[in-house]
């Protein structure tokens, strides 16, 4: 049965193969982040890039005295079938993911998080304010492909400031 009493934790997930993970204290202490745990799988002649069920369980196990909060995914223009299939397969497996461990989902799409943090779609912005809001996690958010470590923690932060 999954009953919690209280929340230690906020969790922050842009989900997707190249998303993360952010884990962010009642204080809003910024913990830990993690990149998506994936992996190369073969798919007919080809290889895709799929998230790792298991070492994403891992991931979470220590923090199930959470509450969850993944961006709403959909599809975009010009998006073809195949890559809407695999991100969609990505959120429904994070979502999994998070229920089997007991944490309860909460859902956002962007643009009402980042309008929420005063923020607009370029993800270079959510590198900046992640910086700014977490100076003593910079090293973090560092690299320009760190985007989706600064955008779960921001979401994390939304979903503290909205739990």
């Amino acid at each position: 049965m999954c009953c919690k009493n209280f929340m230690k934790y906020f969790l922050g997930v842009d989900p997707g193969i190249h998303g993360a993970i952010a884990v962010l204290q009642e204080n809003g202490r910024l913990i830990d982040v993690f990149d998506m745990p994936i992996t190369k799988v073969k798919v007919g002649a080809g290889f895709k890039t799929r998230i790792v069920a298991a070492r994403l369980q891992e991931i979470l196990a220590p923090y199930t005295d959470s509450v969850g909060w993944v961006e709403k995914v959909s599809a975009r223009p010009g998006q073809g079938v195949s890559s809407v299939f695999a991100f969609g397969e990505a959120y429904g497996l994070i979502c999994g993911v998070l229920a089997g461990l007991c944490v309860p989902v909460n859902t956002v799409s962007p643009s009402v998080w980042k309008k929420s943090m005063k923020l607009d779609s370029d993800k270079e912005g959510s590198r900046r304010c992640a910086i700014e809001t977490w100076p003593e996690n910079q090293k973090l958010f560092a690299r320009a492909k760190d985007d989706g470590r600064a955008e779960a923690a921001l979401l994390a932060l939304y979903g503290k400031s909205n739990t």
